[in-house]
């Protein structure tokens, strides 16, 4: 089974350009992203979910952690775990395996790449970050919201580019706010310290330039997995920010921007120490 298919994505993108690449140039492309090596792998973890799958894809890759402020993890598990999003994959895995080793479960809030991940699929909400998302996506999130369960969430909706100059997340939607107060659930703050690839970035860059709207870069990010192959991952986590901080000095847009600024501040060596 192929659960990276890229002929077939090409196949089936809104871009004439992409649909006229030669047969060689796509077979080139599935030897960069590591297609045929991402696919055996998941097959070789078929069988295992949550936190099982996320331990045995740590393992596969040897991948560390170095986690700062674990201690700041609440013992209620009714918050959005938050973070900027510079991987894509690893910080997916990292983020979810944190929560679901503290409180047993979680629900991640995330678009429609999980399904190149099936063994992720029972724990994700999908949304539809560039539009509307469909009747069920918004029905299954308001059961998600209203339960008492962990949710994870990257606010960019998407992975960090360069923006303005340097590699960062876009605007955060505002959305996480809103929940946050409806629903009384406090904010975790995580950030995660790294990049992806500079091939990854000029991907982007090129496709901008090009006038290609099919964000092509994102067929890389199962290469940029296999970069992180040995290597040590740093988190910090920070203290949690109570619901009750968004109060009406200040549109929920605004708050937004300002819990990203923090998440920020926390690249500094006492990040998981800073309060909001």
């Amino acid at each position: 089974m192929k659960h990276i298919d890229l002929t077939s994505s090409i196949k089936e993108s809104d871009s004439e350009l992409l649909k006229k690449l030669p047969a060689f140039v796509v077979r080139r492309l599935e030897r960069i992203i590591k297609q045929d090596e991402i696919n055996t792998i998941l097959d070789k973890y078929a069988d295992c979910e949550g936190a099982d799958f996320h331990r045995s894809i740590m393992k596969e890759f040897n991948i560390s952690l170095e986690v700062q402020g674990l201690e700041n993890l609440p013992e209620n598990p009714k918050c959005f775990f938050l973070s900027n999003h510079p991987f894509g994959i690893v910080d997916g895995l990292i983020l979810t395996k944190t929560v679901i080793e503290k409180y047993g479960t979680f629900k991640a809030i995330g678009n429609e790449s999980f399904r190149f991940i099936p063994n992720l699929r029972p724990y994700i909400a999908l949304v539809n970050p560039y539009g509307m998302s469909s009747k069920s996506y918004v029905t299954e999130l308001e059961k998600v919201y209203q339960s008492d369960v962990a949710i994870t969430h990257f606010p960019a909706g998407e992975v960090s580019r360069r923006y303005n100059g340097k590699i960062q997340d876009r605007p955060w939607q505002k959305s996480f706010i809103t929940r946050s107060i409806s629903c009384q659930r406090d904010i975790v703050p995580f950030y995660f310290h790294g990049r992806n690839s500079t091939l990854f970035y000029g991907i982007n860059i090129l496709r901008r330039a090009l006038g290609i709207k099919t964000n092509i870069e994102l067929a890389l990010l199962p290469r940029e997995l296999f970069l992180k192959r040995n290597k040590t991952i740093r988190l910090t986590i920070g203290k949690p920010i109570s619901w009750r901080k968004f109060d009406s000095s200040l549109p929920h847009i605004k708050w937004a921007q300002k819990v990203k600024e923090h998440v920020y501040r926390m690249s500094s060596p006492d990040g998981s120490r800073l309060d909001f």
